[in-house]
């Protein structure tokens, strides 16, 4: 077996271990390392990467994109063992589609997120805002699903919220830890003290006791942001975001455990509330911590069974 395609078979496993099934990777990259091969190559390279990209020429420019990311992953992983590696660039052929990469927020990052809420003065604004992040970072909600929440919806002795017939017209139950529901219980307390005629049956309410409209969350969120000293991070931090984190971090959590990642998989699909696992894929994409996580258990098991 040649440098290459030993490599290549390291990739898959990187990726397979991470959740990825990997079909067409595995499909196109042997054809892709025979190519680099047959040209007396021993990595990869920006010219012989887009040359064998652009194949067959009668091709949709979608299909070369797509060709040109799946090489694109495997560069990287490259690049990683050997900088001799190119990774071509996306601007050479441009997808109809792409998917923006997510900010994936560090630990002090929320914490300043929610210490920002002090700015906006109102205490019942801030009680709501500081809640609302907090929940959408330790759940993965979407924000729509935290905004339609009513009161009736959050379990306080099962410490369950109920999300009802959101996306995809699926209902589903979100566990709290014990310490998201004591801050779900205070807010509602102060909420009742603060606003005690409400309009709504919502959970989280707007200072005139209302329902949250989510064009004004995402207005605060952007001040927020820039108040917590995030403003000129790239790529720009999302109230999404928080979800995308969410998912990465528990993926992140498995590997450092060595438990079986891809089995989990659907369940954290599941609690998310996508349709199956290959929705919950994506968001795994483009981050560096997960490869290294997966490739560093990988070689403690090789080590073991050696």
């Amino acid at each position: 077996m040649t440098a290459l395609a030993k490599a290549l078979s390291g990739y898959l496993r990187v990726q397979r271990a991470l959740g990825f099934k990997q079909k067409q990777a595995g499909e196109m990259l042997p054809a892709f390392v025979r190519y680099l091969e047959d040209r007396g190559l021993t990595h990869v390279t920006t010219t012989a990467a887009l040359a064998w990209a652009a194949l067959p020429r009668d091709r949709d420019p979608r299909w070369w994109s797509k060709r040109l990311s799946v090489v694109r992953g495997f560069a990287k992983y490259l690049h990683l063992l050997d900088p001799c590696s190119e990774v071509p660039s996306t601007e050479h052929f441009v997808a109809r589609y792409k998917r923006r990469r997510p900010y994936v927020y560090e630990a002090a990052d929320i914490t300043a997120l929610l210490a920002a809420t002090s700015t906006l003065k109102a205490p019942l604004r801030i009680a709501t805002y500081k809640t609302l992040l907090g929940l959408l970072a330790v759940t993965g909600m979407r924000v729509s699903e935290a905004i339609a929440l009513d009161d009736a919806d959050f379990d306080r002795r099962r410490a369950v919220l109920m999300i009802r017939e959101t996306k995809f017209d699926k209902s589903r139950e979100v566990p709290l830890h014990p310490s998201a529901g004591r801050a779900l219980v205070d807010y509602r307390r102060l909420r009742d003290r603060l606003v005690p005629r409400q309009r709504t049956s919502s959970l989280f309410v707007s200072t005139a006791g209302t329902r949250l409209f989510y064009q004004n969350v995402h207005e605060t969120f952007l001040r927020l942001v820039y108040a917590a000293g995030l403003g000129g991070r790239r790529p720009r931090p999302t109230i999404h975001d928080l979800r995308h984190t969410f998912a990465i971090r528990t993926v992140l959590d498995w590997h450092r455990a060595q438990v079986d990642v891809e089995a989990r998989l659907p369940l954290l699909s599941t609690y998310l509330g996508h349709i199956g696992p290959e929705s919950t894929y994506w968001y795994l994409t483009a981050v560096p911590e997960l490869l290294e996580a997966a490739t560093a258990r990988l070689e403690r098991f090789s080590k073991v069974t050696l």
